[in-house]
Formats: structure tokens, C-alpha cells, sequence
């Protein structure tokens, strides 16, 4: 019997906290903390040595991602940058300084060990423009219309609720906001059995969109200008993409604008943050 969204959810859990426990509190290698399980189709080491170079060993060490959406996703001076799945804060911390002290960097992730991980390896970079949120990405804690852009690094094939995902991404984006993600993605041939023979759902592969469904499904929830540049393999008729999409400029019908977000609202007050 398949596994049902909330074991698959815990099951992601899990394995994401582990790999923290791994990186904050586990072995260490001969030069620096032990990195998580990955292969070369993931992890730090497709980021640029300049850019590793100015981060602790643990942010790298703890990255599973399948790309480096900072580098593709055209971050400017002053933007408000919101990161999916922000795990030991890698793409924060780059993004953080890439925006500037008159921009800001938000990170989201649903686990303790993860967000404990990103917040020291934030103190240990001395970035100071950066928020870590605990949530998931279908119910993102912010303000509807206060981020410029999303990025995310091969987090959005793990949810379980893929629409409710581009709807948050869609809320939470000012108009004329844009989204730069890296995600795994199959080829439009392959169905989702045949995608589960080539991996399982932690590993990224099982849960992975085509390229038909992820731009259905981004257009569904209202974003334009949808295109994937595929960057490498990661399985047979399975990649590694970098995924752009915009919302308009025209506001929506019922769309609500805010000011920007601050660390007083979060998921434990009163307030309802998403609306």
C-alpha cells in the first residue's frame, strides 16, 4: 500500500533531521563536519568554490539540494528573497548577501533540527539580514504580496500537496515577483511508476513532476512566462532543473497587498499570517 501525504511528510522529516543531527552533532571529516549523504548529482559541491568559500562548513556540508537556484535566480540589491525548504541555510545566507543590508532574506522549513542548524551556521556567518521561519511550504507563515522572489533547491518534488505549494508561492509574491527554483523533474513520457522505479520519495525522484504537470500546475496557479533549463541528470529521463516563473504586474482579482513582513508575526500569535 502507498504510504499516505502525512507518513510521507514525516517520513521527509526524519531524514532531513537526522542529516542536521549528522552535520551539528555527528562525525566530522578530516577537514571540517561530516556532509550529508549525496552523490555528485546533489549537495554542496555544485556550488562554486568562491561561494563556498564564504560560508561555515556546516551550511555546505548540510546541503541536499539538487542545484543553486541564488545563482540563477537574478537577486537584486533591496529585494525580500523567501527560500522552501531553507534546510541548513546554504541558499540564505548566499542570498542574504547577494540582496544587500536593505534587503532580506527569509528561510522556511518545517524542522527543528534543520532550522536549530541554519540559525548557528547564520551566527557563525555573521549575516544579520536573514529570518528563519518553522512552517511548511503549503502554508507559508507570511504576508500575502511581501516577497520579491522564491527560491527553493529540490524541495518542492518532496510536498505532497504540489498545488497548494505554487498557490502559497503565488500569494506570498508581490506582483511582478518571480520564482527561481532548482527541482528534479521528469520527462513528460515517464509516468509515476516509472518515476518510482528510478528512486524512492526522500531521494527526490519518486515525487517529481514532469515538465508538462510543473508548468500546468504553475500556470493553474496564475504564474506566466513558465521555463525550465534543465542543468543535469540525476536518474534516467530525470533532471535537475532550474524552473522560472512570473507573477503579473496587473494584481489579481481578491489579491491582497501587504507591508512588509515582520519577525512579530509569526504561526504561534493570534494573528493570521497568511492572509
Amino acid at each position: 500500500m502507498p504510504e499516505q501525504p502525512t507518513d510521507l511528510r514525516e517520513t521527509v522529516r526524519r531524514r532531513y533531521a537526522a542529516s542536521a543531527l549528522k552535520v551539528s552533532g555527528g562525525g566530522t571529516a578530516c577537514c571540517g563536519p561530516e556532509p550529508v549523504e549525496a552523490d555528485e548529482n546533489f549537495g554542496g559541491a555544485l556550488y562554486a568554490a568562491d561561494e563556498r568559500d564564504t560560508l561555515p562548513a556546516e551550511a555546505i556540508a548540510a546541503s541536499l539540494g539538487c542545484g543553486n537556484p541564488t545563482a540563477v535566480a537574478g537577486l537584486d540589491e533591496g529585494e525580500r528573497v523567501l527560500d522552501l525548504g531553507s534546510g541548513g541555510g546554504i541558499d540564505v545566507l548566499l542570498s542574504a548577501r547577494r540582496v544587500g543590508p536593505t534587503g532580506k532574506a527569509y528561510g522556511l522549513d518545517m524542522t527543528e533540527e534543520m532550522l536549530a542548524l541554519a540559525l548557528a551556521n547564520q551566527q557563525k556567518a555573521g549575516v544579520t539580514n536573514v529570518e528563519f521561519l518553522k512552517g511548511t511550504i503549503e502554508a507559508i507563515p507570511l504576508p500575502a504580496g511581501t516577497i520579491d522572489v522564491v527560491i527553493s533547491n529540490c524541495v518542492i518534488n518532496l510536498s505532497t500537496d504540489k498545488p497548494a505549494v505554487f498557490a502559497e508561492m503565488f500569494r506570498v509574491l508581490a506582483p511582478g515577483g518571480r520564482i527561481g527554483v532548482s527541482d528534479v523533474v521528469a520527462d513528460d513520457e515517464l509516468t509515476p511508476a516509472r518515476r518510482a522505479e528510478r528512486g524512492d520519495y526522500v531521494g527526490c525522484i519518486a515525487g517529481a513532476l514532469s515538465f508538462a504537470e510543473y508548468r500546468d500546475g504553475l500556470s493553474e496557479a496564475g504564474f506566466t512566462d513558465v521555463e525550465f533549463t534543465p542543468t543535469h541528470a540525476v536518474a534516467d529521463g530525470m533532471h535537475s532543473a532550474i524552473v522560472r516563473a512570473v507573477k503579473p504586474n496587473t494584481a489579481q482579482p481578491g489579491a491582497v497587498t501587504s507591508a512588509p513582513p515582520t519577525a512579530d508575526c509569526d504561526c504561534d500569535c493570534d494573528c493570521d499570517c497568511r492572509s
